[in-house]
């Protein structure tokens, strides 16, 4: 309870650029990987719900792999093993000659990651639509690709916004492991203004109110877009 507090060192140089710095980070960590995770997490839940057995099976086969490895494990595995698995210049040029090969390993690992949870998502909407839909479009002569393009993608993605809101929520969250292999984003700068002043408390009380800021506000913008894009008749958030 002899605790001093010293809530001012935070908004003094360096450590408020700290902060500002790692917020920055972490932010970017989480934008380029969710941009991998959206885009790569789209095609592979397509292809989970095609008929064709072989390219359904190449994206269950890449969810149960990337869902079921730990995190961090994962995060270790891009880091320290994948550049010894590639030709000798390539890895050495992603272990050194690659701009922020840190940064880049952290937002490959979260997006990969990431993509194999937003397949599902994007799965679990597209089955979630009647096979009325479907027989209807194909019946007025649209071909396979495109009632995906015009008929079961716009509504389905429509109806998992929650769900995907919450995905982006855990990338961000998740990108704190990237601390582990040198990216000094919010947690590693808080963990290193704590070794430097001591003030721990107030350091990681500054992280999380962040956290809890940046998550405020992307949930209230998402709400919003629900709200706007919802189907009539389907039971959701902005439906309520």
């Amino acid at each position: 309870m002899n605790y001093n507090w010293n809530w001012a060192i935070l908004v003094t140089d360096p450590y408020f650029g700290w902060i500002i710095s790692g917020l920055g980070w972490t932010l970017a960590v989480a934008i380029c990987a969710w941009v991998i995770a959206f885009s790569l997490g789209s095609v592979i839940g397509i292809m989970r719900t095609v008929d064709n057995p072989v390219i359904s099976t190449i994206g269950a086969s890449y969810v149960e792999v990337f869902r079921n490895i730990p995190l961090l494990v994962q995060m270790f595995l891009w880091y320290f093993i994948f550049p010894e698995l590639l030709p000798e210049e390539a890895g050495t040029w992603v272990k050194r000659g690659m701009p922020l090969p840190e940064f880049w390993t952290a937002v490959v690992c979260l997006g990969t990651y990431t993509a194999s949870r937003v397949a599902e998502q994007v799965r679990a909407g597209i089955n979630a639509i009647g096979i009325g839909q479907r027989q209807a479009a194909m019946a007025i002569g649209l071909t396979p690709r495109q009632v995906y393009r015009y008929v079961l993608l716009p509504v389905s993605y429509r109806t998992i916004i929650p769900p995907m809101t919450s995905e982006f929520l855990g990338i961000f969250k998740n990108s704190s492991l990237a601390l582990t292999i040198g990216v000094l984003e919010l947690t590693a700068q808080t963990r290193q203004i704590e070794e430097y002043t001591f003030q721990g408390f107030e350091a990681f009380t500054t992280a999380t109110i962040l956290y809890i800021v940046v998550t405020f506000m992307v949930m209230t913008v998402m709400r919003s877009v629900e709200k706007k894009m919802h189907i009539p008749g389907v039971i959701s958030l902005g439906a309520k």
